[in-house]
């Protein structure tokens, strides 16, 4: 593709930002355009980014009628995530869909079926895929290093970490934690083993914080979860316990693992983790004896930051860029992140129904 390639933003809001700082990095990229359905909000993002030649929409489908695109960035609210994508999927014009992949199982496998159909790119925003850290685990995992796999717990949460905005109104995020940052633990832990399909769910949400204005100033019209746990069945005989917090009163939910025949491996997460000689521990036996392995060295900045000069953001961005350029296929596609979605469908239902519920995911 000699010519540079040209991008569109669906939703100017808050996450169209580093989307934005990524796409103005690359010299063989330009965002012509995007759409924001608050009046005047397009505009505003494209002035605020000096990039005055991109056209300003209100909708989608009106950016997808009258600008020339290669491909888009999905960037507006979890709930219409789904409508934004499939309507330029069957324009023709390769997706990158910001996380959560949609907010139901259905709105996901609609996503797919509607890539499929169209032979385009679908990713989705999974960046801390590209971090030093989880690259290294995820190798150390795939290596069969630690044998088969039979137990996973996310860990991390936040002690106080409600975003505001639209992340706490059910309408537009359709949940809360649960979308924003569970979907971040889920992709962490499951990836490594190939996401496993998801059989049951049997989970707990709750909004004692977020409820609370004490904790949350807008708590009479606060309507997702703020904290969420739970036993998730996956297919090969894996156990995946799953946990992940706004709010709390605790630095964390403990260490995010995995276990195996032959060994395990621990991501030391809370605020201790910069005193230790390494974040990341490998566990085995070796001749008799157990031997306590020091993976990686704990890094005084962020520990999901790559140590090269490109970011985890811009990666992920960039992938997408190179994808289409090369005619390759998705790098985070959405056939892998279906389970990802099916396991927060799982969560969200077996919460509100207070009972175990089965993960029955259509053919594609």
């Amino acid at each position: 593709m000699s010519k540079k390639l040209r991008i569109g933003i669906i939703g100017t809001g808050g996450i169209a930002g580093p989307h934005m700082a990524a796409y103005k990095q690359f010299d063989n990229v330009e965002v012509v355009g995007g759409a924001d359905i608050v009046p005047g909000k397009a505009k505003a993002f494209f002035e605020k980014w000096d990039v005055p030649d991109a056209q300003a929409f209100e909708s989608a489908e009106e950016l997808i009628k009258n600008v020339e695109m290669d491909g888009v960035s999905v960037c507006t609210y979890n709930t219409t995530h789904a409508e934004c994508t499939i309507a330029a999927l069957e324009a023709g014009l390769h997706v990158q869909c910001e996380k959560p992949m949609s907010f139901t199982l259905q709105e996901a496998v609609d996503m797919v079926k509607a890539s499929k159909k169209a032979g385009k790119i679908l990713t989705i925003g999974f960046q801390p895929r590209y971090s030093y850290i989880r690259k290294k685990v995820d190798h150390m995992i795939e290596s069969g290093a630690i044998g088969k796999v039979y137990y996973i717990q996310s860990g991390g949460g936040r002690r106080r970490g409600i975003p505001g905005s639209t992340f706490v109104d059910a309408e537009k995020a359709g949940f809360g934690c649960l979308g924003d940052i569970g979907c971040y633990s889920i992709d962490e832990c499951l990836h490594a083993v190939k996401y496993p399909r998801p059989l049951t769910v049997s989970a707990v949400a709750t909004d004692y914080f977020g409820k609370n204005p004490k904790y949350w100033s807008g708590a009479d019209t606060f309507n997702v979860d703020d904290f969420s746990v739970a036993f998730v069945r996956l297919e090969g005989d894996i156990t995946f316990v799953f946990k992940q917090s706004w709010a709390m009163h605790a630095d964390s939910l403990g260490d995010t693992l995995w276990l195996g025949t032959e060994g395990g491996i621990k991501i030391v997460n809370g605020f201790n983790y910069l005193n230790k000689p390494s974040q990341v521990m490998y566990f085995t036996d070796v001749n008799g004896l157990q031997i306590d392995s020091q993976m990686l060295p704990s890094m005084p900045f962020d520990p999901y930051a790559s140590p090269s000069n490109e970011d985890a953001f811009t990666a992920k961005v960039r992938d997408f860029c190179d994808a289409i350029i090369e005619g390759r296929s998705a790098p985070i596609p959405g056939e892998e992140i279906i389970y990802n979605q099916a396991i927060l469908d799982g969560i969200y239902r077996s919460a509100r129904l207070k009972k175990e519920v089965e993960i029955e995911i259509p053919e594609l």
